[in-house]
C-alpha cells in the first residue's frame, strides 16, 4: 500500500507547488512613450542583476504606433528587475553603434534615468512586488 501511496503524495506535493509558483506570478507591462518615429520595432529586455545586459530573462519586440509601443512580459516572479529598451529604425534585431561607439539608436531604461553612458543596474532597478506592474520609458 505505501509504495502506491508515496508516488500519489508526492505528484499532488508538486502539482500543489508549481500551481502556487504559477499563481505568485505578475506581469510586467512596458510602454515606450516617445519613439521618434514608427519605423522599426522597439526591442526590450528584462533583466536581473545577475544577467544585466547580456542574455535577459524575457526579451520581447514589438511595433511602434504613434510614436507609442507596449509589451508585456508575463509569469514574471517577485523580485529585482530591470528593463532596457532600443528603438530597432532599420529592423536589424540589434542596437546600432558609430565607429567611437555612440549608439546611432534611440535607447532607454526603466526608472528614465538617462546619463552619455550605457544603462546601469542600479540606476534602472525596480521592485515587482505582491501587484502587476506598469512602467513607461523615455528615449
Amino acid at each position: 500500500m505505501m509504495k502506491f501511496l508515496i508516488p500519489i503524495l508526492v505528484a499532488t506535493m508538486l502539482s500543489t507547488t508549481n500551481l502556487l509558483v504559477a499563481q505568485n506570478t505578475k506581469t510586467i507591462t512596458v510602454t515606450v512613450v516617445n519613439a521618434t518615429s514608427d519605423t522599426g520595432k522597439i526591442g526590450y529586455a528584462l533583466y536581473t542583476k545577475d544577467n544585466f545586459m547580456g542574455e535577459p530573462i524575457q526579451g520581447k519586440r514589438e511595433k511602434i504606433v504613434n510614436g507609442k509601443s507596449t509589451v508585456v512580459f508575463e509569469n514574471v516572479v517577485p523580485g529585482v528587475y530591470a528593463v532596457v529598451c532600443y528603438h530597432d529604425k532599420n529592423n536589424n534585431k540589434k542596437m546600432d553603434f558609430s565607429d567611437n561607439g555612440m549608439p546611432l539608436e534611440d535607447y532607454g531604461a526603466s526608472n528614465n534615468v538617462m546619463a552619455f553612458a550605457p544603462p546601469s543596474f542600479k540606476n534602472a532597478k525596480f521592485m515587482l512586488k505582491d501587484k502587476d506592474l506598469k512602467l513607461e520609458i523615455k528615449f
